[in-house]
């Protein structure tokens, strides 16, 4: 049966699965794939299948936000995915972190309203151990630097100024706007998932992203993009 929203069915998808939120950089992770297949475009997903190092993968981006990322991870589990990895952007809140940098998240922050259709606050939004170390191990291996510990999911970019030192104070890492629904979801669903994410701006330091004249990302914010997908391609070959 087709899925309502990413449009495909069952068998159609590889087991593991790359989860952008911006379907532009589904185009930009398959410039790295061999064999590439694109399999759907509706709303904010966009679906393609390929193969990196001769490992198979899917990417699907997810949307903005916490609703449309639960939508792509049901449907996901329901036409064969078994791992998941969201692969974005993410506001530093620490003072050290600077634009560019990456970070691979343990576990993530509820502040959405998502997660708690389906579950009490109380239960923790963690990252599958295995693709933590597949992450941080290939990240050490490219000679990357990244932060490694929990990210807050937030619902409201434009109010994330009034408790970011909040944040700040309680040590996590950067917040971002859907990884919560995607470690919750997966649990639930028997899956694993991880998260990788680049920062494009740092909250605690008043650097917000957006801020450049002609694009959403500053260039340094780009660069760490690719560097992250880099790594999220080689971590693949060892999930």
């Amino acid at each position: 049966m087709k899925q309502p929203h990413i449009l495909v069915e069952e068998g159609a998808v590889n087991g593991t699965v790359l989860l952008p939120g911006d379907p532009g950089r589904v185009d930009r992770i398959a410039q790295y794939l061999d064999g590439v297949e694109h399999l759907s475009d509706n709303r904010e997903y966009r679906l393609v299948n390929g193969s990196y190092n001769g490992s198979p993968l899917t990417v699907c981006s997810t949307g903005v936000g916490c609703p449309s990322a639960a939508v792509a991870v049901e449907e996901l589990a329901n036409v064969g995915a078994e791992r998941l990895v969201r692969v974005g952007t993410a506001g530093g809140l620490q003072s050290e972190m600077n634009t560019g940098d990456i970070v691979v998240a343990t576990a993530a922050a509820k502040f959405d309203g998502t997660t708690e259709r389906y579950e009490n606050v109380e239960y923790p939004a963690v990252a599958s151990l295995g693709i933590v170390n597949s992450l941080v191990n290939t990240a050490e291996r490219e000679g990357q630097d990244v932060h490694v510990g929990p990210v807050v999911t937030d619902d409201a970019f434009y109010a994330e100024d009034e408790i970011a030192f909040d944040w700040e104070e309680a040590r996590m890492l950067a917040v971002e706007m859907e990884a919560a629904a995607i470690f919750t979801l997966a649990r639930r669903l028997g899956l694993e998932a991880g998260g990788i994410l680049a920062v494009d701006g740092n909250l605690v330091a008043g650097e917000q992203k957006g801020e450049t004249e002609d694009d959403e990302l500053s260039e340094e914010a780009k660069q760490g993009v690719e560097r992250e997908v880099r790594v999220a391609l080689e971590a693949v070959q060892d999930m």
